[in-house]
């Protein structure tokens, strides 16, 4: 059984997202306030944080800082009511793996919270016949343990950006468009999402590049999308 957190201050909501993670065998922790949910995910271990941006004390984006700033990086799905653009950027720039605006269809709720659970749970299928540490220059990958390793320290990774980076590692030079991550990262179509990607990706490079501004390591192809670098020496 899989544990679940929601935070989230609207009874209605809480009691239909309930009903529903029951029908898959999950289970699910309630806190109706932003502190109350803090306590919880400091003190417990969950495999998806369902997270409302607006709460009556504390807003879903610090919450979501604060979470990762403890260095957790359980998948956060976060839920709002406000649909402006800038809110779902801030909410995914802060380490949200996903987001749904309110009102949401249930089926496709469901459906993400699958995913990110499968993601958190198996990461990207990597082929039997494939290494278990990725090199490239002074960065290493251990994809059994699903670590990372930059100049002898440990980087800490959310699942989306190791599975990003393990994308990338395990084909260099291959460029990929924001469509086709999102489609083979986040495990299934996101239309209108691409932005998630660019998000993602600047929190990786923020992670992992010593120049933000000449990255190293995770390229832009222009017109296309992203590659990682294949001058492997």
């Amino acid at each position: 059984m899989k544990n679940i957190l929601i935070i989230e201050d609207d009874p209605s909501i809480v009691e239909l997202v309930s009903i529903h993670l029951k029908d898959i065998n999950c289970e699910l922790t309630k806190a109706y306030n932003g502190f109350d949910g803090l306590e919880l995910v400091k003190s417990n271990h969950y495999d998806v944080i369902i997270l409302d941006i607006m709460l009556p004390d504390i807003n879903g984006i610090e919450i979501c800082k604060r979470i990762r700033a403890d260095k957790n990086t359980t998948p956060i799905m976060m839920l709002t009511a406000r649909s402006e653009e800038i809110d779902k950027i801030i909410g995914l720039e802060t380490g949200a793996d996903d987001y749904l605006t309110k009102p949401f269809s249930i089926r496709e709720f469901i459906a993400r919270v699958k995913a990110l659970m499968r993601r958190n749970e198996m990461s990207i299928q990597e082929p039997i016949e494939a290494p278990k540490i990725l090199k490239c220059h002074n960065l290493s990958m251990d994809t059994l343990k699903r670590k990372v390793i930059l100049e002898d320290e440990i980087i800490e990774l959310t699942p989306k950006e190791f599975d990003l980076l393990y994308l990338f590692m395990s084909n260099p030079g291959i460029s990929y468009s924001r469509e086709s991550l999102l489609n083979t990262v986040w495990g299934y179509e996101f239309s209108g999402y691409e932005h998630t990607v660019n998000s993602h990706i600047n929190r990786l490079r923020t992670k992992i590049e010593p120049n933000l501004t000449n990255p190293k390591f995770i390229l832009t192809t222009w017109g296309i999308g992203y590659r990682f670098t294949d001058e492997i020496k």
